[in-house]
Order: C-alpha cells, then sequence, then structure tokens
C-alpha cells in the first residue's frame, strides 16, 4: 500500500515580490487591511475603550455620586513647609533638642547631614473651640482653625521636591501626566463657558519649580491644560482687539472663522489638538469682557481688601492673587492653583528667618480666602487646599550656629489642611510619631486625598477614567485608595 505523499518545503532563498507577498499575507497583508480598517474607522474596539474619534468640550457634566464641591482653590506651598514647627507640636522633640536621634533618617544632603535633634523654636498656643494648637507663626490660621480639618499624617514617602510634587499634583510620582485641576475639568466640565475652566496664578518672583508642568494636561487633549493669569497686569495678554476692528466688524470676523474652523475639523475627526486650539480661539473672544471683570479688583469694598492685606507691602501681593482666585470661583471657574516662585519653604538653612519670612506672606492672605468664602456662603462648596509637596525633619541641617541651622527634606510625614467643600471644620485627623518624622496614626497618601477629593465632587476615583492608547488611566493610579471619610461632613 502506497503511503501518504508530503511535500518538501522548499529551501530558503531569494523571493520574487510576488512569492514575498504570497507567503507573508498575514503579515504585509493584515498591516494594510488595519490600515484601511482605520481610516473607515471599522476597526473593533474592546467594549470598555471609548470608540474614536472623542469630542471633547468644557460643558457641564454631570457627577456620579452627589456632590458636596463645585470648586476648588489649592495654595501649593513649593519647597516643603516644616510641619513640627507650624501644625504639629512635638513636646518630645522639645525635651530631647540638641540629642542625637537613634531613628534611621534618609538625607538629602549628606555633606550637610546631622542627627541632632531641633526642637522648634516657636511657642504653639490651642486656638477656636477645637483647641487645635497652632504655632505663633500663624495668627491668621489660628483664627479659622474651627473651619478647617488639619491633615497631619500627609506622606509621599519620597524625599526629592519634584517625585513628591509629580505624586501630589498628578497622582503618581513620574512626570508626564495630567494634573489635578486636569482631571476634575475632565470629569466635570465648567460652569462658566466665558472663563477658562482651571486657571493657574503664578508668582512675580517666578515660576514654581518644576515649571509648567505643575499644571500641565499630560496625556490628554490640550483643552484640558491650566490656564496661566500674569501676576501683573495686564493679567492675560492681547485680550482686548485693535480699536479698528471692534463691534460688529469683528463679530463678523469671528462667525466666519468659526465657519472656517468647524469645516476644517470636519475634515479632519479626532484631532485633539487641532479641537482644542479651536475651542481657545472661541474662549477668547468669550473671554474679552468676562476675564476683564473677573480680574478686575477695584470694586472690592476696603473692608474686603483690608481683609487680604492688600494695605500691607508684605502680603499685597499674595492678598491680590488669592481675592482674585475667590472672584473667580464665583464666576464658575472649576479649578484655582495659587503657586509661590520656586520653592520658597525649601529651608535648608536660616529657617528662623526664612520660615518667619514665608508665613508673612501667605498666612493672612490665606485665611481671609477662607472668612471671605464662608461670608459669601461659599465655602460650603468650594474646598480649599494648603500645603506643600513634602515636610522637613526633626534634626538639624548645617548644625552649628543657631541663625544658621535649617531642616532637611521629610516625605516621610507632613501637614496639609483643607476647608470647605464637605470637610469637616475644627478636626484635626491622623498623627506623625514623637519626633514628627513618620506618619504613623490614619496615615493619609497622595491617592487617598485625590479619591477624597473627587467623592466630594461627586465622582468615585476609580470610574473616573481616560483611555491613553487604549491603557486606562486614573488620577489615583489604579492604587489602593481610600475615601477618608472621617474628614467628611454627614450630608
Amino acid at each position: 500500500m502506497k503511503g501518504p505523499t508530503y511535500r518538501s518545503t522548499p529551501a530558503p532563498g531569494p523571493f520574487t515580490r510576488r512569492q514575498f507577498l504570497a507567503r507573508n499575507a498575514m503579515g504585509v497583508g493584515s498591516v494594510a487591511l488595519a490600515w484601511m480598517l482605520k481610516e473607515e474607522r471599522l476597526l473593533a474596539t474592546p467594549a470598555n475603550v471609548p470608540r474614536h474619534p472623542l469630542s471633547f468640550d468644557m460643558k457641564p457634566k454631570a457627577p456620579t455620586l452627589i456632590p458636596r464641591a463645585r470648586a476648588m482653590i489649592s495654595l501649593f506651598m513649593h519647597g516643603g513647609p516644616s510641619h513640627i514647627d507650624l501644625f504639629d507640636p512635638k513636646p518630645e522633640l522639645t525635651r530631647r533638642s540638641g540629642q542625637d536621634y537613634a531613628g534611621e533618617i534618609t538625607f538629602s544632603f549628606v555633606d550637610r547631614a546631622s542627627k541632632k535633634l531641633m526642637g522648634s523654636p516657636w511657642q504653639f498656643r490651642k486656638h477656636g473651640a477645637c483647641g487645635a494648637d497652632v504655632s505663633e507663626l500663624l495668627p491668621h490660621f489660628a483664627s479659622i482653625v474651627d473651619d478647617v480639618s488639619v491633615i497631619r499624617s500627609m506622606h509621599t514617602d519620597i524625599n526629592g521636591h519634584e517625585p513628591s510634587i509629580w505624586y501630589m499634583n498628578t497622582g503618581k510620582a513620574q512626570p508626564g501626566r495630567p494634573a489635578l485641576g486636569s482631571w476634575l475639568t475632565y470629569g466635570l466640565g465648567s460652569e462658566n463657558q466665558s472663563l477658562p475652566a482651571y486657571v493657574v496664578l503664578t508668582d512675580p518672583g517666578g515660576h514654581p519649580v518644576d515649571g509648567v508642568r505643575n499644571w500641565s494636561n499630560g496625556f490628554m487633549p490640550p483643552l484640558f491644560q491650566g490656564t496661566v493669569v500674569r501676576s501683573a497686569e495686564p493679567r492675560i495678554l492681547n485680550l482686548d482687539p485693535p480699536s479698528h476692528l471692534q463691534g460688529t466688524l469683528q463679530e463678523q470676523n469671528l462667525a466666519f472663522l468659526a465657519r472656517l474652523n468647524r469645516e476644517h475639523l470636519a475634515r479632519h475627526p479626532g484631532e485633539a489638538d487641532l479641537d482644542a486650539r479651536i475651542a481657545s480661539y472661541e474662549l477668547a473672544a468669550r473671554m474679552q469682557t468676562a476675564a476683564k471683570e473677573a480680574l478686575d479688583i477695584n470694586g472690592e469694598s476696603e473692608a474686603t481688601r483690608k481683609l487680604y492685606g492688600l494695605d500691607d507691602p508684605i502680603t499685597r501681593e499674595y492678598g491680590t492673587r488669592c481675592l482674585i482666585a475667590r472672584r473667580l470661583v464665583e464666576r464658575g471657574v472649576r479649578f484655582v492653583q495659587l503657586f509661590v516662585n520656586g520653592q520658597i519653604w525649601d529651608n535648608h538653612e536660616n529657617i528662623r528667618s526664612n520660615l518667619a519670612s514665608c508665613c508673612r506672606k501667605t498666612d493672612q492672605p490665606s485665611a481671609a480666602l477662607v472668612k471671605d468664602l464662608k461670608a459669601r456662603g461659599l465655602l460650603d462648596t468650594t474646598i480649599v487646599h494648603w500645603g506643600g509637596e513634602i515636610g522637613r525633619l526633626p534634626v538639624t541641617e548645617n548644625h552649628g550656629a543657631a541663625e544658621k541651622a535649617g531642616r532637611d527634606h521629610n516625605g516621610q510625614g507632613f501637614t496639609s489642611w483643607v476647608a470647605g467643600g464637605g470637610f469637616k471644620g475644627g478636626m484635626t485627623y491622623g498623627e506623625t510619631d514623637e519626633f514628627g518624622h513618620r506618619a504613623v496614626v490614619d496615615p493619609v497618601s497622595p491617592n487617598d486625598y485625590h479619591a477624597t477629593l473627587l467623592h466630594l465632587f461627586g465622582i468615585d476615583h476609580a470610574q473616573l477614567r481616560y483611555f491613553q492608547n487604549g491603557q486606562e488611566q486614573h488620577l489615583t493610579d489604579g492604587k489602593p485608595s481610600r475615601v477618608v471619610k472621617e474628614l467628611l461632613r454627614h450630608a
């Protein structure tokens, strides 16, 4: 019986183009097919990934949960305010000042390091009905303690400025991700279509450390990046058209331009940069009236100006920005963030003078913002945040002369405070150890903080998703994150 016949495989060798295409039909052919399907928008998409092209806008979006907050103002204090000198008194540290610290420490600057404990040179006293302990450096904050929640157990577990800033501001300790303001405006849009949804108020002394990445849209469309309002007049450049183009002629030109832009966009659907550019042009036109009115503080009362410290050269600049922040959220802006130049709280040396200077600049305006929002009935729906990315160590840096002593970085435990928007007033939450080095009771990570913020805005942090190249992204980075309900007022 004749056995089966097998066709031998030809030996490798040079192929004609016809043979190559025939033999690689699942290679080149599949690539060509995929390209054609993509062009016709016929590619299958996993059920959990949105089909493209997507359209993005700033129209108000309904939250999935019952919201408590509608807007947020973040007073970001770059550099790492010294929690053990401001909010978190440590009697044991004071008693053992000058002794060697027995615990393990990670120093950022080993050449200037010391293990000598340094008690705070400032006195703490209890304030308010809640009896919160506050440093003598913060007399104005002491007057609002019954309206804030002090979180003494923040931690990033990272000592470097930039990674901790990224973690606090974007949910992950790496660059290139959208900032908190981008996530909020992506998820909720804006209540005012004539003003930017996400506004950044920069310091006249310059940008903060890491510059414009602090308000970057990351992998989201440019529509969601922060809009910078300058620290000096004119706060927004080129807002007014030339006199010969104002009025009816400008309206006609803008209408014609809008039609051309929409026709162009229709021929290039899914182009996020183009969509964002068109939206920015249209917003700029609407801002010509709305922004000038919102940024003009001349109509504010003398009492309000004095409340924010506008009568004092030391507090005038920061107070002006805090007042503008109130005016912006009052008009429906979703997220406003104030920055300081460089990292003024990075007090590696001469902390006695430098920390006091930082407090004189920011204490009165920060407290005034909370008082003003409360007086206008806005605090219930507006979150105010105050804090930096790290704290300071309980040991001295540049140990020796008292006037030279400072504190190195500490990402293991530090303090922030929040007010309004559903947060409890008169609350002190969490603890660091007896020296203020590490968060040991009820620690709060940046992911926990973000999950709690989103919850107050009516958003489940696990459900706020953005798909980047088919990958699901979250503000909380998909990590275990808890809503810190102990900080929240009951509905």
